[in-house]
């Protein structure tokens, strides 16, 4: 099997969630540990995202077995899910916009997908749970990836909850979803049907 890195889209931090971790009145714990600095960016992006970035980083750490996992953010290139977030770096990333046209955004990142690139054994796959139906990662990415770089097929036409639920199964049952090259992929498609309620957990 070939090496595996994943690549998470972020979560936005311009929403009322992300409001409420950096409000000072707040009480409950992962706002605390966010404005004392002390929380992993993963499950800030969780919490502000909910259902769909949860998702990709359950998805993410259950297949990533001798792979890595790392986050796409606004204004730091790739990041550890581990990074410690706090209040200041939340305001930074709400401040630019993920636009492939903003440098800082997109000149960041590309340094570390390139320096990524540098560090993979020529065989590596890297999945993108992402969308691919706009440019904002894909005009970054692929130039640097190329062929290597994949997404979960199944992917095409969900909306985000879709995707969050979707990998969230995956997860659960142990069950990899297939993947394909961005490269000369189908970008849009139907909306697929939607998922049956999903069987209880043990």
């Amino acid at each position: 099997m070939s090496p595996r890195v994943f690549l998470l889209s972020p979560a936005s931090c311009t929403g009322k969630r992300a409001g409420q971790l950096l409000d000072p009145r707040a009480q409950f714990e992962l706002a605390r540990r966010v404005q004392a600095g002390a929380a992993p960016l993963g499950e800030v992006f969780s919490f502000c995202s909910a259902l769909y970035f949860r998702g990709k980083l359950t998805y993410a750490q259950r297949f990533a077995a001798g792979s890595r996992v790392f986050v796409i953010t606004p204004s730091r290139g790739l990041v550890s899910p581990e990074l410690a977030t706090d209040c200041a770096l939340l305001r930074e990333f709400a401040s630019v916009p993920i636009d492939a046209a903003e440098p800082r955004y997109a000149t960041v990142l590309r340094d570390s997908v390139l320096s990524l690139r540098e560090s993979l054994p020529r065989r590596a796959e890297v999945v993108l749970l992402g969308s691919i139906a706009t440019a904002k990662y894909v005009d970054v990415l692929l130039p640097v990836f190329a062929k290597s770089l994949l997404f979960p097929g199944a992917f095409v036409g969900r909306g985000d909850m879709s995707r969050g639920g979707l990998l969230l199964r995956a997860a659960r049952a142990g069950a990899e979803l297939d993947y394909q090259p961005v490269d000369g992929a189908q970008r849009h498609g139907a909306r697929p049907a939607r998922l049956g309620r999903s069987p209880a957990s043990n």
